[in-house]
């Protein structure tokens, strides 16, 4: 990944968004879906979703347990996920790739598609980054991380390789645009946690013009 410019690729698709409120609002709708985490006890509502560990938070680090999170993968319907992260440590990508490494099989053997999340300065171990063993890069990590070049770098690399990137806390319009700009498949946010009825036709919106947009570029 050495010389890396900082630029951004145009997509022809527009990211789904993936709900970290449950919101039935968006059940079945297309272009939505919903993230989860063992943590979420909701009934899961129809339409594709992906898998998380949750570990994006000290909370989660307390309650985090892997064979649970295994055994809860288990208890899901794998058809219809997107993905399901390897546990990870936030902003710590040395941390993220000893946890992650001896996962990905486990996820795989359960019908899911491994994703690696990509945390601040993984572009200085790049050639560490086991490529093969997953399906999905997540871009995680610090808002300044994520919203840098070397992030727009590894979702350029990843997306040579013919994998999926999905960016996670996306919480506005610019940022939707940004993530569908630099080729993000998908992205996560709870910007429907609050105001659902006002903040709703304002989420479809971005997915509307991010198509829109799509389309011209392609």
């Amino acid at each position: 990944m050495g010389g890396m410019a900082n630029r951004e690729t145009p997509t022809k698709t527009t990211p789904i968004y993936l709900s970290g409120a449950s919101r039935p609002e968006l059940e079945s709708r297309s272009g939505f879906g919903f993230m989860r985490t063992p943590q979420i006890k909701n009934r899961p509502l129809a339409g594709p979703w992906a898998a998380d560990t949750g570990l994006f938070s000290a909370k989660g680090e307390r309650a985090f347990n892997l064979d649970s999170y295994l055994a809860w993968l288990d208890s899901q319907d794998a058809s219809t996920c997107l993905f399901a992260t390897a546990p990870d440590k936030i902003c710590d990508p040395v941390e993220t790739l000893r946890r992650s490494a001896p996962v990905f099989a486990a996820i795989r053997e359960r019908g899911y598609k491994p994703a690696f999340v990509a945390q601040d300065g993984l572009e200085h171990i790049a050639d560490q980054i086991p490529w093969d063993d997953f399906d999905v890069l997540f871009i995680g990590g610090s808002t300044e991380w994520k919203l840098g070049p070397a992030a727009a770098a590894l979702v350029r690399e990843a997306k040579s390789r013919g994998k999926l990137v999905h960016m996670g806390r996306v919480n506005s319009e610019r940022r939707y645009q940004y993530a569908a700009r630099i080729g993000c498949d998908s992205v996560d946010g709870t910007f429907l946690a609050f105001g659902p009825e006002k903040n709703l036709p304002r989420l479809t919106g971005w997915v509307e013009r991010a198509r829109i947009q799509g389309e011209l570029a392609a």
